[in-house]
């Protein structure tokens, strides 16, 4: 299993146009002292309503609230290999949460990070010949999609905000990388 781990400010995933999920920073996290401490109302996948939520691809800010950055989440792009099963699953749930990554060399467990996961089989592309990638090493969907939502399990279980792309979806991805912060993980 192999997750590209992005220390960000903001970020969203879209399929069709709409949005599926999305970096759920607290209002005020961008250092505006009138939304400090406030929360965005969001339904119960976490999209926010509308007028409540600007939806700007690379914003994640409450509407008439403040932009820039103080507070970061993770997203998290991750990939399954063939023979990937619940070893894997534990150890990069375990160090997506624990990795201290955030200001003050603090984990996404330790100040309770918004994590947005989004599957990624591309991640076992594999260019070494030619000039076309292979996807040999990549697990075909019915094999990579559980063990996918196992991750999440995972680190929801740990008592973090965890939010998802669409598996199998064309997905269109906005994050802004704070940093640029970026980490390759491998379990």
């Amino acid at each position: 299993m192999r997750a590209v781990i992005q220390r960000a400010t903001s970020g969203e995933v879209r399929v069709d146009g709409e949005v599926v999920g999305r970096l759920a920073l607290p209002a005020g996290s961008a250092g505006d002292e009138a939304g400090a401490g406030s929360a965005a109302q969001v339904s119960s996948r976490g999209v926010g309503t509308p007028g409540d939520v600007d939806a700007t691809p690379g914003k994640a800010t409450l509407a008439g609230e403040g932009s820039g950055g103080a507070r970061q989440g993770l997203v998290v792009l991750l990939g399954v290999q063939r023979g990937d099963g619940p070893t894997q699953v534990t150890t990069i749930a375990r160090k997506i949460a624990e990795l201290r990554i955030l200001d003050d060399e603090r984990s996404a467990l330790d100040v309770h990070a918004p994590i947005l996961v989004i599957s990624q089989f591309t991640l076992y592309g594999d260019t070494r010949k030619g000039r076309r990638p292979s996807w040999t090493h990549a697990a075909p969907g019915d094999e990579a999609e559980p063990l996918v939502d196992a991750v999440v399990a995972d680190l929801r279980g740990r008592g973090l905000h965890v939010e998802t792309g669409q598996f199998g979806a064309m997905m269109e991805v906005s994050l802004v990388n704070d940093g640029p912060f970026t980490v390759l993980v491998e379990a």
